[in-house]
């Protein structure tokens, strides 16, 4: 028997309802904040993730799919959102022709060869947005509230947002050069990986998950006690505005994020989930001033944030949030002979037009098999079509649950149904 992939999973009766209903809240929510649905292809050079996301990160040193075509390209399974939204920012020259600031959100499958565990794949969804083209802190500010909105709006409790700031391009350098200093008499002392991270880009040791505990690493610089005037005064406002949002955040000197593009504000935000583990944290992002000019666009800044949609799924799983899913339909129509087969599917195809949630026998099956049919299905109503019924077009309906009857010329179907089943 062929089995999926080590890393994947189907999607299938009740998760796939509770995954649509996510989806669904998603796209809504984004509609209120006016942001445009962007889709970019799955698979793209191997230098946009190499440039974009940094090749000191372990997304780019680790985990890539990456493959050659038959054309001898190089090309990579995008590992995250970011990189490729920004490919089509520039490509598209939206710089030029839209209306400024860009703001695009995405929802697609992303591909990282690692350990799979609990809500971590190596195929997985992503849901995440950007901002182009503003270097107001109120888009930062904006960004955090949208997944923090997202969870309120699905339930979740005890969220929590983290917020830091790695200043601007000067502030990073003061702070890139005070690591230095700072871990160079303790190399020895770093793991294999961040020995290679302090020649390239010292901040990644920060984001170790090897030598996290080390009293090295808790004292090490803070990025808050290097910046300067105007990445201090960016990081009070941004504060500013999560409190009129009456957003609660905590500041986190020791949040650094994952990749390299990143200036000014990082954030993540965690919920307190029990049984959920010490990997709380739901989605993170933060701003990128230098990223589109780094991919050949011109000097554009960007904020934004991507969450795992697996790892929202399992903190709801855990949670027992409910959603208002749809379990059941209107109508099991049930054709008595392979002669009323034809009528049936019309009336199956006007009521499907129509709104109502519909099923029919395909398998002819006897009568009592298919009351049982209607009942596994939870079919509000039971139409039956035998030769009389096709004949005179009177329908013989049936609720499924008071169990009355009714004959109905197929003309008032749709009026005593819209009058019969609730919204």
């Amino acid at each position: 028997m062929i089995q999926k992939a080590k890393g994947t999973y189907d999607v299938f009766g009740e998760y796939g309802k509770r995954l649509l209903y996510v989806e669904e809240l998603i796209e809504g929510l984004m509609e209120k904040y006016n942001y445009e649905y962007f889709r970019t292809p799955i698979f793209e050079s191997s230098n946009l993730f190499h440039r974009g996301v940094g090749e000191t990160t372990d997304i780019v040193t680790k985990e890539t799919y990456d493959f050659k075509d038959r054309g001898d390209r190089d090309l990579t399974l995008r590992p995250e959102g970011t990189a490729s939204i920004v490919r089509s920012f520039i490509e598209n020259k939206m710089y030029g022709n839209h209306t400024i600031p860009v703001k695009a959100w995405y929802y697609g499958p992303m591909f990282r060869y690692e350990r799979p565990q609990s809500g971590r794949f190596r195929e997985f969804y992503q849901f995440g947005v950007e901002v182009f083209g503003s270097e107001d802190p109120l888009a930062d500010a904006e960004v955090i509230s949208i997944p923090v909105n997202l969870y309120k709006l699905l339930g979740l409790k005890g969220i929590k947002v983290n917020i830091n700031t790695l200043g601007d391009s000067e502030s990073r350098e003061m702070y890139r050069n005070a690591l230095i200093k700072y871990f160079e008499p303790y190399i020895n002392d770093l793991c294999e990986d961040c020995k290679e991270r302090f020649n390239k880009n010292p901040l990644r040791i920060l984001d170790c998950k090897v030598d996290t505990n080390k009293d090295i690493m808790k004292n090490a610089p803070k990025t808050i006690d290097y910046l300067n005037e105007n990445s201090k005064r960016h990081f009070e406002m941004v504060k500013k505005y999560l409190d009129s949002m009456h957003i609660e955040y905590s500041v986190n000197t020791n949040l650094v994020r994952g990749l390299d593009y990143y200036t000014h504000t990082v954030f993540e935000v965690e919920a307190s989930v029990e049984g959920f583990g010490s990997q709380n944290v739901l989605c993170g992002g933060g701003r990128y001033d230098n990223l589109v000019e780094t991919l050949d666009g011109p000097k554009t800044n960007g904020v934004g944030f991507a969450m795992g949609v697996e790892r929202l799924m399992t903190a709801l799983d855990y949670e027992n949030v409910s959603m208002p899913l749809i379990n059941g339909i209107d109508c099991y129509i049930i054709p008595m002979s392979e002669n009323e087969k034809d009528y049936a599917a019309h009336l199956c195809m006007e009521l499907r037009l129509n709104g109502f949630i519909t099923d029919i026998d395909y398998n002819n099956r006897n009568l009592k098999n298919n009351f049982k049919m209607a009942d596994r299905l939870n079919s509000k109503f039971v139409i039956i079509i035998g030769e009389e019924e096709k004949n005179t077009n009177i329908i013989t309906i049936k609720n499924n649950e008071t169990k009355e009857e009714y004959k109905i010329k197929d003309e008032d179907l749709i009026d005593f149904l819209d009058e019969n089943i609730g919204e």
